[in-house]
């Protein structure tokens, strides 16, 4: 059972990446993946949100055995085989009526995403895939999207449990977007602040011939051994080569004595 390890989570759907040739895109969806520690069997549950706000439910339990099992209260199928192909992949076959009904392949992606492909077998040797993208989630959300095999039935409490969480959710992200907006401002503005400490440091060590008036402009240059001096006279000002090794910046004093580049 150690091979399943990488699967037993709760999945959120990204229902733009899936493609669907049975139903419709729904809205959102979980697929939930469990355990059975009394049983040994894969718990699979799920659930989905259609975009006119219907929400819907279906959970199948089989042992991951590679062998027949018969699947009670299903209308799609009678029996139900699970093999665990490796860590990285196990797949569900549903039978109806001797027939291959509906294939159900997971696979661990390379990026850790959940893929869960589904196979429709439908008369004259006609399939139909459905193929969704999961990401792993931290906590479960009571929506998904799949109809992978059970009886899938409308859930109204779903659909309430669902319009308060989309509020919920809504409004945590909305508060989340502006914290984080606050803390790339504090961010620059830390960035600008350090830069200026750095940048006045550098000026208050180099040669002054003079008392810099504050809100002037006034210009940094580098001697030819290394140090630094502040005049009042632009490079484009020097009658002829300016006597410095280097022009380094423009800079501002400003009143809290900190020098700008500008």
């Amino acid at each position: 059972m150690t091979e399943l390890y990488n699967f037993l989570a709760s999945w959120q759907l990204f229902p733009e990446k899936g493609t669907y040739e049975v139903c419709n895109r729904p809205k959102s969806g979980i697929y939930k993946i469990q355990l059975r520690e009394n049983t040994r069997q894969i718990q699979i549950h799920m659930n989905w949100v259609s975009f006119e706000d219907q929400a819907f439910e279906s959970s199948y339990a089989v042992y991951p055995t590679g062998q027949l099992q018969e699947l009670h209260d299903n209308d799609v199928a009678d029996f139900i085989k699970c093999s665990v192909i490796d860590s990285l992949n196990f797949e569900t076959l549903f039978f109806k009526n001797d027939k291959l009904v509906l294939e159900v392949h997971h696979d661990i992606t390379p990026k850790g995403f959940l893929k869960v492909t589904q196979k429709h077998h439908k008369e004259n040797d006609n399939v139909a895939v459905n193929s969704e993208i999961y990401h792993k989630q931290m906590s479960v959300l009571p929506y998904s999207s799949s109809v992978s095999g059970a009886l899938i039935r409308p859930n109204e409490a779903g659909v309430i449990r669902h319009q308060a969480l989309s509020a919920m959710e809504e409004q945590t992200n909305m508060m989340l977007t502006q914290i984080r907006q606050q803390i790339e401002l504090l961010a620059i503005q830390a960035k600008e602040i350090q830069k200026r400490k750095e940048l006045s440091m550098l000026i208050y060590d180099a040669k002054l011939s003079f008392s810099p008036v504050i809100g002037q402009v006034y210009y940094l240059y580098e001697n030819a051994d290394g140090s630094h001096i502040l005049t009042m006279i632009g490079p484009k000002e020097w009658k002829g080569k300016a006597p410095y090794k280097n022009f380094v910046s423009t800079v501002r004093l400003l009143a809290d004595h900190t020098w700008k580049e500008v």
